[in-house]
Order: C-alpha cells, then sequence, then structure tokens
C-alpha cells in the first residue's frame, strides 16, 4: 500500500481506496472529488483515496458502510437544502424518531407536498414525471398498510425505478436483480427515442409495479448487442435508420422472451403490455433466414422450418444440433455428411441440421451440443438421441435398425 495512504489509514477509522487503472482517472476524478467534498461536509470520518462510481452513488454508499443510513431533519431550511443535493430519497414522518425522516408536517411538506396529516407516513421522492408515490397509495400495499420491514422493503424494490430507466453499466446489476420479472426493452436511438419516451411514461404508469420499461441505446455496443443477439436481431440494428423502434419483453421468472412486431405506437404497446401480463401473447422463438436447400443432402433447419421439415416431414429425420461456437461440432457434421452419401437415395430418411445458437423451437430443447436426434414416423414427438462419440458404422447401424421397413434391405455397411 502506498505509505502515505497507509499513514492516513492510522489516523482513520474508515479510509476509501481505489485501486482503478490510471487511464480511467482523468473520467473518475471530478466525481471522486466531488464526493470527497460532500463526506467532509456531512462531517464524515472517512477519509478517500479513489473510488469508482458517480459522485452522488460513492456518497450514499460510504454513509451506508460507515454510519447510520438515515439523514434526521428537523427545519424547514435543512430539508430545502436536501432537496439542492438528492433527487431520490425515501421519506418518513413519524411521532417518534424511528426511522429519510422528518419529524414535522410542515419539514415533511417542505419534501412531500402532497403529505396528509397521519401518525405515520413513508413515501418515496424521485425525479419527474413520477415524482411522489406514497406507502400504501398502490393497490398491493393497501390491504396491509402494515409498517412492517417485509413490506416496506418490497415497498421500496418496485418503486425504487423511475417509469422508464435508461439501461448503462452503472445500474444494470439493479436492473437485472429487480424483483419485478416481467421487463419491457425498448431499442432506439438515443434520438429518436425522444419521441416515444412521454407516450411509453404513459402506457408505464399502467403498469407500475408489474413491469419494469428499460430503454437501451441500440449504438451501445456493450448493452444492446447481447440482447439483440439473444433475440437474434443482430441485424436489425442496420434497419434503424427506417425504424427507430424495437419492442422485447422477458418473463425472467420463466425465462421467456416476447417481441412487438407491430408498429409501435401507444395503442399497440399497451396491448403488448397487457398480454405479456396476461400470459396472452406469443412465445419468441428467433429463426435465421430460411436457407435454399434445393440441391443439399444435408438439409439445413431454421426455427420458422422445424415444424415443416422435422416434425411434419412424411420421412424420418436424422438431425444434427450443433453450434458454431462448439468445439466438438465439426468432427460430429463430418460424420452427418457422410451418413448422407452412404444413404442417398433412401425414400424414407432426410438428414438435416440447426444451428440452435440463431434458431429456436418449443420442441427443441438441447442442453448440450453436438446432438444427434433421429425422428421416426410416427413418433415425433419423443425423437430417439445418437450418441455423438459412436463412429460411422456404428451411427449407420442404429438408423437401419429404427428405419428400415419390413420389405426394405438393410444399407450396407459402410
Amino acid at each position: 500500500m502506498n505509505k502515505k495512504i497507509s499513514n492516513n489509514k492510522t489516523k482513520n477509522k474508515n479510509l476509501a481506496v481505489d485501486f482503478q487503472k490510471q487511464s480511467w482517472s482523468a473520467e473518475l476524478m471530478p466525481h471522486f472529488a466531488e464526493a470527497a467534498t460532500s463526506l467532509k461536509d456531512l462531517g464524515s470520518p472517512l477519509l478517500m483515496a479513489k473510488l469508482d462510481a458517480e459522485s452522488e452513488e460513492i456518497v450514499i454508499w460510504v454513509r451506508k458502510k460507515t454510519g447510520v443510513p438515515v439523514i434526521r431533519i428537523s427545519t424547514e431550511t435543512e430539508a430545502e437544502e436536501f432537496l439542492k443535493k438528492h433527487q431520490m430519497f425515501v421519506i418518513g414522518l413519524f411521532q417518534k424518531f424511528e426511522f429519510l425522516e422528518a419529524n414535522s408536517i410542515e419539514v415533511a411538506k417542505a419534501l412531500y407536498p402532497d403529505i396528509k396529516p397521519t401518525n405515520l407516513f413513508l413515501g418515496i421522492v424521485k425525479s419527474k414525471p413520477e415524482r411522489y408515490t406514497a406507502y400504501g397509495e398502490l393497490a398491493i400495499w393497501k390491504s396491509e398498510g402494515t409498517y412492517e420491514t417485509e413490506n416496506i422493503l418490497q415497498f421500496l424494490d418496485y418503486n425504487k425505478f423511475p417509469l422508464v430507466t435508461k439501461l448503462s453499466e452503472l445500474n444494470s446489476v439493479r436492473v437485472y436483480s429487480s424483483p419485478i420479472k416481467l421487463q419491457v426493452y425498448v431499442f432506439a436511438k438515443a434520438d429518436d427515442f425522444k419521441t416515444l419516451l412521454e407516450p411509453l411514461q404513459d402506457v408505464a404508469r399502467k403498469f407500475i409495479t408489474k413491469i419494469m420499461f428499460i430503454y437501451m441505446d441500440i449504438m451501445d455496443e456493450n448493452l444492446a448487442k447481447p440482447f439483440l443477439t439473444l433475440f437474434g436481431l443482430e441485424e436489425s440494428k442496420k434497419h434503424f435508420g427506417q425504424f427507430f423502434f424495437l419492442g422485447t419483453a422477458f418473463d425472467n421468472k420463466g425465462c421467456s422472451k416476447f417481441l412487438l412486431k407491430s408498429n409501435p405506437n401507444p395503442s399497440n404497446i399497451k396491448e403488448f403490455c397487457s398480454g405479456l401480463l396476461h400470459g396472452s401473447i406469443s412465445t419468441y422463438f428467433k429463426s435465421q433466414l430460411i436457407p435454399d436447400n434445393k440441391n443439399a443432402s444435408v438439409l439445413a433447419v431454421e426455427g420458422k422450418t422445424f415444424d415443416d421439415l422435422v416434425l411434419n416431414s412424411p420421412k424420418n429425420v436424422l438431425l444434427e444440433v450443433y453450434t458454431p461456437w462448439c468445439i466438438n461440432c465439426e468432427t460430429t457434421s463430418k460424420q452427418v455428411d457422410k451418413l448422407a452419401k452412404h444413404f442417398k437415395g433412401l425414400d424414407n430418411l432426410v438428414l438435416a441440421k440447426v444451428d440452435a445458437s440463431a434458431n429456436e423451437h418449443p420442441k427443441l430443447q438441447v442442453d448440450d451440443y453436438p446432438s444427434l436426434f433421429l425422428y421416426k414416423v410416427g413418433d415425433k414427438d419423443s425423437p430417439i438421441k445418437l450418441s455423438t462419440k459412436s463412429g460411422s458404422k456404428e451411427l449407420a447401424a442404429f438408423i437401419n435398425k429404427h428405419t428400415r421397413t419390413k420389405d426394405q434391405v438393410a444399407k450396407d455397411e459402410l
């Protein structure tokens, strides 16, 4: 440890140190210095050396870690000064100091103008447009109305985000861990999103505590690309000059995906969200563009063609399931190509392959790659899994056994 920091540590009970790369210092230092000044003004005993976060978040984090995470406000002047520094906070009004806390109705009104005289009050204040939310105001907490720890924590968890949250590297962990499991993601260019923000907020108000609305800048490669890849929509980015909006949704509890395919006007967005909430919209499965299989010895299957080429095919189907990043898939693919040549001309057998990284289907649930399945005529719902460790001869013998008809002679060995 740096000698100067070490000496300061002996003089101060608490020490915060940042070990970030030097190249980040220029961007971080203004926030760091602002946080250090704020903590000093608050009388904090903590000495700051460096830290990685926005200045406001640094102050909040440090206060929680080094002292009582509650600010007691006694005068309207203190309340006004507090409002200058904080955009989001929780306010509590109590007859006795128990729990941010104000101990008089006048002081509380400076922070929460719509507060009603009551023995107990708890509310959350955020940035506009949904500035004030009182505990017990929403139906989910009305029936109980009890000021128990579990209920209060639930109230804060469900209301701490704005109507529409802009995803960033700083808040991504909090967004992903939100208790609201239905999440609607909006992908758009920053300038284009400005025209959609207000109507989207109007829709979001109707689904408070039930659906979380998240905006992602389509030009942010680090954040947007993984989501677009998950939906198989990487190519959509090229069309954002014409179509500025892409709406998707997740049910994090069930790991299901949904896609808004209609024009993103308020009416369609509301209908989409209502369907998401009530489970009446179809799950989205990604699929590549349909290829030309005219002269292919091994048919390429996509999500959209899985029913026609596999499940509804009048023939037996040997299906190879692979991914581009699979180490052993190339070996299996060569075996399938060899089998295709061997069984060429066999009328009741089709050999096919599907890239599982770019294609999905509700009846294709595979956890390991590569995988080989034989879909037999008359029993397509129960495919037989073949060992990918078997050699070509073993595979050919297995296929002969399960596909040969009574009047059909088995194909010669490879």
